[in-house]
């Protein structure tokens, strides 16, 4: 079977952990040279060393999204390295838990900075290579919580993810007829670097964030990086030629509930 991303080159920033190197892993494995973005240099280096010990192509770049000089920097890597840009996964994201009164400005605007601002710094840098590319998909990692309230909570997340909602829909619109999708993907709780501390369990001792997630996931478990991988490779690729504009959760059917 020929891989479904063969000759195509892409961008994953957060690359380094969780579902950013998933991603990289899966875009690689269907046959994508991949750029490793990342402000986590040994981590992001070693993902890429992993998809050449795989025969892959990857090059790892360190990268901070709120930046548009870097931005500018690693579109041209890209193009230098692949010969072109045809996939951008925005996936770089920080989280905070502060609700509306415990939250502060330089948190707040530190958040929307990554979060935010970085993803939308990325398609205004990758849109001009992915229209000389002629064929391109742009994939935006939002969350269950850019559409659901939660539990009160990360208000600045939430701001983030549901402004990354709306972002993608607005590009998704501006580029239909330029053969450019964008969409975007909401995992729910996934067991990854910034999760895993809200699951961890002492023997004995309840854990009452835990037990929350479980409760209100229908499928009754965390997510996996490589589920939501899967998601990300199949609207980066050909598959979803269809589909521009589109949500896809991940989530165990928690926003189903």
């Amino acid at each position: 079977m020929t891989p479904r991303l063969r000759g195509k080159a892409a961008i994953v920033t957060g690359g380094a952990r969780g579902i950013g190197a998933s991603c990289c892993l899966a875009l690689a494995q269907e046959g994508a040279s991949v750029l490793v973005t990342d402000v986590l240099d040994d981590e992001g280096k070693a993902v890429a060393d992993a998809i050449r010990a795989s025969g892959g192509r990857a090059v790892f770049r360190h990268h901070d999204v709120s930046s548009e000089a870097a931005w500018i920097a690693v579109v041209e890597t890209a193009v230098r390295e692949f010969g072109g840009l045809h996939v951008l996964v925005n996936n770089a994201g920080i989280a905070r838990i502060e609700d509306v009164e415990e939250e502060t400005l330089e948190g707040y605007q530190k958040l929307i900075a990554v979060n935010q601002t970085g993803a939308w710094l990325g398609m205004k840098a990758a849109v001009p290579a992915m229209k000389r590319a002629g064929s391109a998909s742009i994939v935006n990692v939002a969350s269950i919580y850019g559409t659901v309230g939660g539990n009160g909570n990360a208000i600045a997340y939430h701001a983030s993810k549901g402004a990354l909602r709306l972002m993608t829909k607005s590009a998704a619109l501006r580029y239909a007829k330029e053969g450019i999708r964008v969409n975007s993907v909401h995992p729910g709780f996934i067991d990854t670097p910034m999760v895993g501390p809200f699951l961890a369990k002492s023997e004995g001792a309840p854990n009452p964030m835990l037990d929350y997630i479980l409760t209100h996931t229908p499928m009754g478990r965390v997510g996996r990086p490589e589920e939501v991988a899967n998601a990300v490779t199949f609207l980066a690729s050909d598959e979803s030629s269809y589909m521009t504009g589109s949500e896809l959760y991940v989530d165990g059917g928690w926003t189903a509930a």
